[in-house]
């Protein structure tokens, strides 16, 4: 029997653009980037240099600090370039892919055949392990950490963000096997939405399914650890996030390392918003060059509008994104009397503007911040949008403070950037919180090792 869990707090933001549950083919292209700081917490050793020949599933750079974890390429073909920033940090190793792909074959499996360590095995030897999440700290996990639990959320309720079950047609066989795969290391917990009814997640097996009711963010893992089974110090719990589940999956099933995912393309400046097969690393170019419209300058968004990287149409595909998206600037916009007006087309939690007497409408909203950082307002709008049981408002006090005594007393081993992703879009003082969550659980890491 599936358990439901009702959450109260939350918002859901509906933004124009969301992109049609329709498949639109896409060129492949040639041009393809791993980029390491997509695997967050890895100190990146690269294993290839310019001009060596790889298959998909050879690895092209391992966590130093665990070269057991290797990261592999998605497709076969030349390095072409290890790109490097400030202090020579690596940015991306890029590789021209072949006409004609080849795979590094690791050989099928029987997942009910194998325990924990031929899981681990498998995983590692195939470049996937580094897929894997952990709380505390909200960084990719390594072999050595023992999970009390794993957590996967098939719920995606971000604004824009790519709806689950469209992607997951056609490869429940996949899906199913890398959650049995899980479920060989620890107890295994698949979050799901209410309006989903796919029989691959309603029926799954060899996991604890629960169902969540409530607003954005629900589908939030961290919100869903947080009322299933609650991180304290010293405890670790993994997270995968689905798409790497079906990557799992595959691996067990063909023997080779497959990392296709089907993308939500959509935002109000995309021409014709719909769903695209990509690779990890993929050029976003073959899928914006021209489906992007010409009437403003754009923001390109790898992920949904809350939390993701803003890059450039020239720009590849994370390792762990499900949607691209195209938003306005608004550093052109020039309104009349500015706040004053009524603003029947923008977006206001408060009900500022006239807006809210439309009822369930889409906004077009860009990508300014419309004020200046000031100090924190203890007014709980926070909570209101935060279904976790922390103090928010005073979590982030204190990581401002650099209070490590106290963060740990208000729950920093629980959360996540992204958790505090809709705190951030109402917060009056305009803080970064994401980036402030960020610096706090370096901080508290550093501090631990």
């Amino acid at each position: 029997m599936t358990r439901i869990i009702k959450l109260h707090q939350g918002l859901d933001i509906r933004l124009a653009g969301k992109a049609e549950k329709v498949k639109r083919p896409a060129p492949s292209g040639t041009a393809f980037a791993l980029m390491p700081d997509s695997f967050v917490g890895v100190k990146p050793k690269v294993v290839v240099k310019e001009g060596d020949r790889v298959k998909a599933g050879d690895a092209l750079f391992v966590n130093k600090d665990c070269p057991e974890v290797r990261f592999a390429s998605p497709v076969s073909g030349t390095v072409s370039m290890v790109e490097r920033g400030e202090r020579r940090k690596v940015l991306s190793i890029r590789v021209e892919a072949d006409e004609k792909q080849e795979a590094t074959d690791f050989g099928k499996k029987d997942v009910a055949q194998l325990d924990a360590a031929g899981v681990k095995g498998a995983l590692l030897e195939a470049g996937l392990f580094g897929y894997i999440n952990q709380l505390p700290y909200a960084i990719s996990t390594v072999p050595t950490t023992e999970p009390k639990a794993i957590f996967v959320s098939a719920l995606r309720d971000m604004p824009l963000a790519g709806d689950f079950e469209f992607e997951l047609q056609g490869q429940e066989k996949d899906f199913q096997t890398g959650l049995t795969a899980l479920s060989k290391i620890a107890r295994t917990y698949l979050g799901i939405g209410s309006e989903q009814t796919s029989q691959a997640l309603r029926q799954a097996k060899d996991v604890e399914t629960v169902e969540f009711r409530g607003k954005c963010p629900a589908g939030n893992v961290g919100v869903q650890v947080n009322h299933i089974d609650p991180v304290n110090k010293g405890e670790v719990v993994w997270t995968v996030e689905p798409t790497a589940v079906i990557f799992f999956g595959r691996l067990f099933n063909t023997g080779r390392v497959n990392l296709t995912r089907t993308v939500a393309i959509g935002g109000s400046e995309v021409a014709k918003p719909a769903y695209c097969d990509m690779m990890v690393g993929q050029s976003l170019a073959t899928v914006l060059n021209g489906n992007v419209k010409e009437e403003a300058k754009t923001r390109v968004i790898d992920g949904n509008p809350l939390t993701g990287r803003v890059t450039t149409a020239d720009g590849f595909l994370g390792a762990h994104t499900s949607e691209v998206t195209v938003i306005p600037e608004g550093d052109t916009a020039d309104e009349m009397l500015g706040w004053i007006m009524p603003r029947f087309k923008q977006f206001s939690v408060s009900r500022s503007y006239f807006s809210w007497l439309f009822g369930k409408k889409e906004y077009r909203l860009d990508a300014r911040v419309k004020g200046g950082e000031r100090h924190i307002i203890m007014s709980g709008e926070y909570d209101s949008v935060l279904p976790m049981d922390i103090y928010g408002e005073y979590l982030i006090k204190a990581i401002i403070a650099g209070d490590i005594d106290k963060m740990e007393q208000l729950g920093i081993y629980e959360v996540s950037p992204e958790d505090f992703a809709l705190a951030e879009f109402v917060d009056s003082s305009k803080l970064e919180l994401q980036h402030i969550v960020r610096q706090g659980l370096d901080m508290l890491r550093k501090e631990n090792e």
